[in-house]
């Protein structure tokens, strides 16, 4: 099995999106892009994450893996639309192991509608066992960080399902291209579907409305812009597509919980990846 050290010697740059002497982010397969934003594999520290530490709504799936003193254990948590503080409990693994979708991908791999999953999480195990079996097995198996996310490439690649739905590609793509600002209606137009249609073809997929997915997307865009210091509120708001300041902060707290000036100043206690989208 991979220990810490491994972090500092994994020789594909190429496929490094993030690296700390705690943690890498890694690219997955070409073929698995469009549905994988990456995997996560970290080694917590006891102080790594914060009472506070919090996941943020981006409607995209995982499936982690956490190894303690018990053993490997797999979870699959569904598309995420609500905020979940995970605080410190994070730091006591010894290692995890986290593989994070891309809007709709998890179904691409499971065939499960998406809005039975939507904000819960299940033992892996539950949903497939042979899957569960198969991927802890990858992990325990592994003695290089090379060998475990080729290992998981492999294993994923072997069990997709099915591809996207055309007509949902370009409903995703005008969502992601428009930074969540496009109407359901025009939406629909674009792709000659009703507009009940597209909510049907989401909730399966996606696991959530369209027009809550297109909000989860205009609120991830700003979280973007609120790291930048020099971009003032009421600039984020415009260049985000809100009718005023007002409603950005409305939008940003119904999704989030918390204001927008609260994020920026909390930025640290607070987890979401722009791979996503």
């Amino acid at each position: 099995m991979i220990t810490k050290k491994d972090l500092n010697i994994f020789g594909e740059a190429h496929r490094i999106l993030l690296q700390t002497n705690e943690y890498i982010c890694l690219l997955p397969h070409p073929h698995l892009r469009a549905y994988i934003s990456s995997y996560n594999i970290t080694f917590p520290s006891k102080t790594l994450f914060s009472n506070n530490f919090t996941v943020m709504p981006c409607g995209c799936s995982t499936i982690s893996i956490e190894k303690n003193s018990g053993g490997l254990f797999a979870d699959l948590s569904g598309a995420v639309t609500k905020p979940y503080i995970i605080g410190k409990e994070n730091n006591h693994p010894e290692m995890m192991v986290s593989i994070e979708f891309k809007p709709a991908g998890l179904y691409v791999l499971t065939g499960i509608p998406q809005n039975e999953l939507t904000d819960k999480t299940f033992s892996l195990d539950a949903v497939s066992k042979a899957f569960a079996k198969t991927i802890l097995e990858a992990v325990e198996k592994s003695s290089s960080i090379y060998e475990l996310v080729n290992g998981l490439d492999d294993l994923i690649l072997s069990n997709v399902r099915t591809a996207y739905r055309p007509e949902l590609m370009m409903a995703l793509q005008d969502i992601k291209l428009s930074t969540g600002s496009i109407s359901v209606k025009q939406l629909s137009t674009n792709i000659h579907y009703s507009e009940r249609q597209l909510n049907r073809i989401f909730n399966q997929f996606v696991g959530t409305s369209t027009k809550s997915f297109s909000r989860l997307i205009r609120i991830n865009n700003t979280f973007r812009l609120l790291k930048k210091a020099d971009k003032n509120l009421s600039f984020i708001s415009d260049t985000s597509g809100f009718h005023d300041l007002s409603h950005f902060i409305h939008d940003f707290k119904l999704v989030c919980g918390i204001t927008p000036q609260e994020y920026r100043n909390n930025m640290s206690d607070f987890y979401n990846n722009y791979t996503k989208f």
